[in-house]
């Protein structure tokens, strides 16, 4: 069931009640920035590495990775100073403790919510 939307240059765009794009076609960079803006949050160049790369993750395993799997592919693509998940909490703070930063990742890089993450 559709909750939300978001409208980014002219478009409606339907998200769930999670704030996870119902249609993953709808996803561009313009989308991902208008997410991030209305959760308070403002995408550097760090943030669009590891939208990227969890983009290209999924494009390769049809899954979006959980915390685990997300730091093993930084780790490879990012180098060792990037692949923690200090890094990556401070690059994406959640809000409570169920907000994990690979489902905050996913939800701005268009992807579904991780299956290993609740």
């Amino acid at each position: 069931m559709t909750t939300q939307t978001l409208t980014v240059d002219g478009n409606t765009i339907a998200l769930d009640a999670e704030g996870y794009l119902v249609s993953l076609a709808d996803w561009s960079p313009a989308l991902a920035t208008a997410l991030a803006a209305s959760e308070g949050r403002e995408l550097t160049p760090d943030h669009w590495e590891v939208i990227d790369l969890m983009r290209a993750f999924y494009q390769r395993y049809e899954a979006a990775p959980a915390m685990r799997p997300l730091v093993k592919a930084m780790r490879q693509s990012l180098g060792e100073d990037k692949a923690s998940s200090l890094y990556l909490m401070r690059l994406f703070p959640g809000s409570d403790s169920r907000e994990t930063p690979a489902k905050i990742v996913a939800r701005l890089a268009g992807l579904p919510k991780p299956t290993n993450c609740l």
